[in-house]
């Protein structure tokens, strides 16, 4: 049994000690910001502890302590009525209880959330006092704590389709019919006996209510599979992919140092920016319209929250469809900048929020760290560096201290010359050099 100090999520503590065996059992302890966790054998234990007497781990940048626990054997309650989620015991198969659900939610749409974590076996869905759920059962236990500790708590669009996660107590689903209502990934060829679409709940009725058209996931389907494709099977978690609206609107600008160039360079990240304005009576304000909907959909996943020239940026759908043509709209519709007129699926997988390593290409030859440095260095503090040869062409790795420090730079010198070259700058999902 093994003792950890320091509260983090049931994700990040299996990233730690998954490499010395499987995780049997797992119990936070929230209130004592620690957690108990039982692997399958001794071995697995003493390996864990052997390896991190001799290296620090760390969790999100905070160290944490591991050593033996008194407790011989993990044991868990799960028929108490109170549930704590925290205590119950891990299984392949999950409980879902989708709440505030606005969207129909199909067994296509829980496959493309959950598939994200391990291989999706069998899903089951049924209507039950509580709402609608799914048992959802993974090949292993590990992929279904992944999931769990990931999902739990989040919604599946935005602002509505809250998924509520626990462990099942079932060994198996089993699974008769492929159809709307439950699916053996693991047996396509099982009899495909059809329960209409309208035995689940009609979800529209309460948007028709409040007077405002609601999106028909069925119908943007095709669209969809387009997008997940470019991204390698799976959207990342909380994108749609059925987004249509075009137009942003940023607000909490830092008016002294920002303009549309600077915006045009961040928003550019996440799609081809047909044009940007600022609002003459909230300065703080700005109109971003881009490609298409889904490409306003990254942004807003990404950026919503971000920090730029001590600004936390508030990112959102805007009411107007487009950026109207006007002397004080920047035009960007045939920029040579837009960065997806090419490479769209390695523009679309490199699309991430803010980090604090930006990554520099279309460098000259023989440039040097310290000239880098010197270019991009007045935005912070630099932690590290690294020049290196990709596909004969000289690339810069920079880390910053912070996300903001490197997204200030990402904003301001990106497009700049350097040495006589246009560099490109863009964040790295690398964790360090």
């Amino acid at each position: 049994m093994l003792s950890w100090s320091f509260c983090c999520m049931q994700t990040d503590l299996l990233q730690v000690v998954q490499p010395f065996g499987t995780v049997a059992k797992l119990v936070m302890l929230r209130a004592k910001n620690q957690a108990l966790l039982q692997m399958d054998d001794l071995a697995s234990a003493v390996s864990a502890i052997q390896y991190y007497n001799t290296i620090q781990p760390s969790i999100r940048g905070r160290n944490v302590y591991l050593q033996y626990s008194s407790h011989q054997e993990l044991t868990t309650d799960q028929s108490s009525h109170g549930r704590n989620p925290d205590q119950e015991e891990p299984n392949r198969i999950l409980l879902i209880t989708v709440h505030h659900m606005l969207y129909p939610i199909t067994i296509e749409v829980l496959h493309q959330v959950f598939s994200s974590y391990g291989f999706v076996e069998k899903i089951v869905t049924f209507q039950k006092s509580a709402g609608f759920q799914a048992l959802i059962q993974y090949q292993s236990r590990q992929s279904a704590i992944q999931a769990y500790g990931t999902l739990h708590g989040r919604n599946i669009y935005d602002g509505c389709c809250q998924l509520d996660i626990q462990y099942s107590n079932l060994s198996e689903l089993q699974v008769h019919n492929n159809n709307d209502r439950s699916r053996d990934f693991t047996n396509p060829s099982l009899p495909t006996e059809q329960h209409p679409r309208s035995s689940q709940p009609s979800y529209n009725d309460p948007s028709n209510l409040f007077g405002f058209q609601q999106p028909d996931p069925y119908a943007q389907m095709g669209k969809a599979a387009m997008i997940v494709a470019a991204f390698g099977g799976s959207l990342p978690f909380g994108l749609t992919g059925t987004n249509d609206r075009c137009t942003v609107i940023v607000s909490n600008l830092n008016t002294d140092k920002i303009d549309e160039d600077k915006l045009f360079n961040l928003f550019s990240i996440y799609g081809n920016i047909v044009r940007i304005k600022l609002l003459r009576n909230k300065p703080d304000h700005a109109l971003i319209q881009m490609a298409d909907g889904f490409q306003a959909e990254l942004a807003v996943q990404y950026l919503k929250g971000a920090m730029l020239f001590g600004k936390k940026l508030e990112v959102n759908y805007s009411k107007y469809p487009t950026v109207t043509p006007a002397p004080d709209a920047h035009d960007y519709s045939n920029s040579h900048l837009n960065r997806f007129n090419s490479n769209v699926v390695k523009n679309y997988r490199h699309c991430c929020a803010p980090t604090k390593m930006i990554h520099i290409s279309a460098l000259p030859q023989g440039i040097t760290e310290d000239a880098i440095h010197a270019h991009v260095g007045e935005h912070g503090t630099i932690v590290n560096s690294r020049l290196f040869e990709a596909n004969g062409k000289t690339q810069a790795l920079v880390m910053f201290e912070s996300e903001e420090e490197a997204t200030e730079a990402l904003v301001s010198k990106h497009a700049t010359k350097l040495e006589q070259s246009n560099i490109r700058i863009s964040f790295s999902q690398m964790q360090n050099i």
